[in-house]
């Protein structure tokens, strides 16, 4: 942590969930999956929460919209993307199973509307839980292809807000990774954007100063990043963080994601530790996933 860094402590917003995921901040609300009952909530700053939608999966499941304002979700163990037509049912939009029979992850939209989802990949090795990750693009006009291989347990995703750069979390190698956005939606020159040491980056968000926000389950803490490494701000909590979003009124609100951490073997259990947490901070939110329901190209 650089020496104009500062620990800061949230507020709790509310409690009670099983295990918050893919915080997202649309129309005016938060968004989040509750893993572990396949619910989707939606959620004012003072913490009043409705749900939206049970989804027809435990965890992993992942949430983003379409530039039409069609919810998409992503049903890790089945596979499959999800899209909420209309009449609020779910169908298929993409069919992920013939690039890999293992879980995926997380999903974002970029502004142009093209989707990308990781996780997949090769079998895990003996003893292992998770293998080399991949990113999948399924385009607007519904191709599906692979556009990254050997991710190290691929989590959190962003896009910045000039449609130029993914960045993705990966957990396993202490490390966020970029890669420049070509028109078409494929993905070239990856390289190392921030070396985290000791953390491991899940859930991420950027900010409008260029700076990514990640949340790091074993440390218990949500970092701000700039690209290269530097660490500029810092908000400590009680449990392990999963994933972060900017939003509120001006985007200038950190929501937090948290739940206290058994092993993966115990992620769906009757235990309700999970909380959304919230803090100040000096930059609003930026690119995608957007804090607003955003102008996309």
């Amino acid at each position: 942590m650089s020496s104009s860094s500062s620990v800061r402590k949230a507020n709790i917003v509310t409690e009670g969930l099983a295990f918050g995921e893919s915080p997202r901040w649309h129309d005016g609300r938060l968004w989040l999956c509750n893993w572990g009952t396949g619910e989707i909530v939606a959620m004012a700053e003072d913490g009043n929460s409705e749900v939206m939608l049970t989804v027809p999966a435990v965890l992993p499941y992942s949430i983003d919209w379409l530039p039409d304002g069609r919810l998409l979700v992503v049903s890790g163990r089945e596979g499959l993307l999800l899209g909420q037509e209309a009449d609020g049912t779910l169908a298929t939009h993409a069919d992920l199973r013939g690039l890999s029979k293992n879980p995926w992850n997380e999903v974002v939209v970029d502004g142009r509307g093209n989707v990308y989802v990781n996780g997949g990949g090769p079998a895990p090795a003996q003893g292992e839980h998770f293998g080399p990750g991949t990113i999948v693009l399924i385009t607007r006009d519904g191709l599906v292809r692979q556009v990254a291989e050997n991710i190290a347990f691929a989590n959190g995703m962003a896009v910045t807000p000039d449609n130029r750069t993914l960045i993705v979390a990966e957990s396993h190698a202490n490390r966020l990774t970029a890669f420049d956005l070509a028109a078409d939606g494929g993905l070239s020159n990856r390289r190392v954007w921030a070396d985290l040491g000791n953390d491991y980056p899940d859930g991420v968000c950027i900010d409008a100063e260029g700076c990514v926000w990640y949340a790091d389950v074993p440390n218990r803490h949500c970092v701000r990043v700039r690209e290269g490494g530097e660490k500029i701000d810092r908000v400590e909590v009680d449990r392990g963080c999963f994933a972060c979003m900017l939003g509120g009124a001006d985007g200038r609100t950190l929501f937090i994601l948290a739940a206290e951490w058994r092993g993966f073997e115990h992620m769906v259990s009757d235990a309700r530790t999970g909380q959304v947490l919230s803090i100040a901070v000096s930059a609003p939110g930026a690119g995608w996933p957007s804090y607003t329901s955003g102008t996309r190209w």
